[in-house]
This record gives structure tokens, C-alpha cells and sequence, in this order.
């Protein structure tokens, strides 16, 4: 069977780290598409695994939460209802990040219910090693995940937002641009936040470099995720480039250097968005055990 090279998997992967389509990455690199897939699924998990293994212990004080929408084949008013229950239409991405570091802990994959909800907090919640302040949106779901996994070891605040058109007008999936945002509240929920640092603001902002940074969130094309493992593999090699390959203006450095837990064997001062740092985490078949709880599959839900 044909290898591809470590130069020549470098290129691909380059170019998907900056936000290239799968078949533009084909036309610029001369790869075929089952080529440019492969490998994103193989550096995907591998990615997943790793920031699994090593996002832990994290001296965060700070951390923002909040949703990103997608779709999976079609969006969800064109689903057949024959594929109910399968991952077909609404997809959503829950992100975290630190708005000090700009690290990005964590993720999880799935739709925007209560019961992904707990997954997610639950695990954020073992990742970090001290007391946070944290700051979700309105969203019915996070202030029972929260109490449930952090228990009262936690500053914890709510930001609800009202916009221009009432609520149906929020529904990131029914607008192609931002809507006006008319006010926001501020409400405590658990501990003493510092009222002054709640905001969702850095969450949302990470979100649009998210969504501009991989061609398949992009709106207003074709470029959605047709397969639902497609979109995990792509969302896990994303925030690894993210974390520790992106150099950040504010941090001045990848965000993974910041994180103060284990060392990260991409600390060396080596900041390149370069390819071949990520292909050094590629697995052999016999080392993959499991999905990380960063993107669960079908069955889990």
C-alpha cells in the first residue's frame, strides 16, 4: 500500500490549517480526496487523544462557555424522517476557553441538549486544578450541569443577552448575520463572581475564528460536513493547531504554552503553523483505543 510522506502529509495539513477546503486541499496538493480524508481522520483522533491526555491539571482562572452551530449532510428542516435519530442536521460544538491564556481546554461534539450539556461541564470540570470564575450564556442546561459538577467550587455567572426581534431572531442557524444586541444582564448563580470580568465576549470571538478557520462551519456554501466522524476528526485537529501551534497576539506565544499542566512536547519554541509538528502525534492502529470524550460518537448520545 502507498505511504504518503511525512513532507507530503505536512502540505496537506497545512493547508487545512488554514481554514482550505478538502477539495481545494486536493487540487492544491495533487492528493485525491479519499488521500486528504484518510489522513484527517488518522491526525484527527490522534489529535483528540493527545489534547486528551494532556489538557489536564490546567491553572486556569477564568473560563467562558458557549455553542457553535453547524450541520451534518442537511440542515435540519430538510431531514428526512427516516434518519431520525441519526447524525443528520443540527449539530452543535460546545467551546471553552480561557480569556486570559486564550487556551481552549476543551470541546465536546453533539447537539445543544441538557444531557450534552452535563457531559461537557463534567468534563471541564476535571481538567481544571483550582477555583474558576465562569460564564456561560442563558442557556436553560448549564446552571444544573454547573452545580451538579463543580459543585460550590465555583464562581459562576450567567450573561443573558436580549437582541433586536425578540428570541427567534438569536437562533444562530435562522440569521447570516449578527443580530443587534440590545442589552445584557449580568446574574450571579453560584459563589462570588467578579461581575466586572463576566463576559462571554472572548468565547464568541474564539467562535468566529472557529468558524473561519475550517472551511465546513463556513456559511452559505456547500462546504458542510457530509459525514459526522468527518466533523469530529476536523473540530480535534482544529483545536490543536489552535493550542499549540496558532501563536496568539495577546500571549505572544501558542496557547498551549500557557496552560501550566503537563509539558507539552510542542513546547520548544518551535511556533510554525507547519504541518509536520502535527504529524509526529499520527498513531499506529494498535495505540487508538478510543474516541476522546472531546467528540463522541452516535452511540453515546
Amino acid at each position: 500500500m502507498n505511504r504518503l510522506t511525512t513532507e507530503a502529509r505536512a502540505r496537506i495539513l497545512t493547508v487545512l490549517s488554514e481554514g482550505v477546503g478538502v477539495n481545494a486541499a486536493c487540487r492544491m496538493t495533487g492528493a485525491s480526496k479519499n488521500t486528504v480524508l484518510k489522513l484527517m481522520a488518522d491526525v484527527g483522533e490522534a489529535c483528540s487523544l493527545y489534547q486528551h491526555r494532556v489538557m489536564r491539571n490546567l491553572q486556569c482562572t477564568q473560563i467562558q462557555v458557549d455553542e457553535i452551530w453547524s450541520f451534518i449532510g442537511m440542515k435540519q428542516k430538510n431531514a428526512p424522517e427516516g434518519l431520525a435519530g441519526l447524525w443528520v442536521g443540527d449539530c452543535y460544538t460546545f467551546t471553552a476557553i480561557d480569556p486570559v491564556t486564550k487556551l481552549m481546554p476543551c470541546w465536546l461534539v453533539g447537539h445543544r441538549t441538557t444531557e450534552c450539556t452535563d457531559i461537557f461541564m463534567g468534563d471541564l470540570a476535571m481538567r481544571l486544578a483550582n477555583r474558576v470564575q465562569l460564564t456561560s450564556d442563558g442557556m436553560q442546561g448549564y446552571p444544573a450541569a454547573v452545580a451538579r459538577h463543580f459543585g460550590s467550587n465555583v464562581d459562576y455567572a450567567v450573561l443573558n443577552k436580549s437582541y433586536e426581534g425578540g428570541p427567534s431572531v438569536v437562533e444562530a442557524k435562522r440569521r447570516y448575520s449578527p443580530a443587534v444586541c440590545t442589552g445584557a444582564t449580568k446574574n450571579p448563580v453560584c459563589g462570588s463572581p467578579d461581575m466586572a470580568k463576566v463576559s462571554t465576549s472572548h468565547v464568541e470571538r474564539a467562535n468566529l475564528t472557529m468558524r473561519m478557520g475550517m472551511r465546513r462551519f463556513t456559511r452559505l456554501t456547500n462546504s458542510f460536513s457530509k459525514k459526522f466522524e468527518n466533523h469530529m476528526h476536523a473540530v480535534s485537529f482544529y483545536f490543536m493547531v489552535y493550542n499549540f501551534v496558532k501563536v496568539h497576539g495577546s500571549v505572544k506565544t501558542h496557547a498551549g504554552h500557557c496552560r501550566g499542566g503537563h509539558n507539552s512536547a510542542l513546547d520548544d519554541g518551535r511556533h510554525r503553523r507547519d504541518g509536520r509538528y502535527i504529524c509526529r502525534f499520527k498513531l499506529n492502529h494498535d495505540q487508538r483505543t478510543a474516541l476522546s470524550p472531546f467528540s463522541m460518537s452516535s452511540t453515546a448520545l
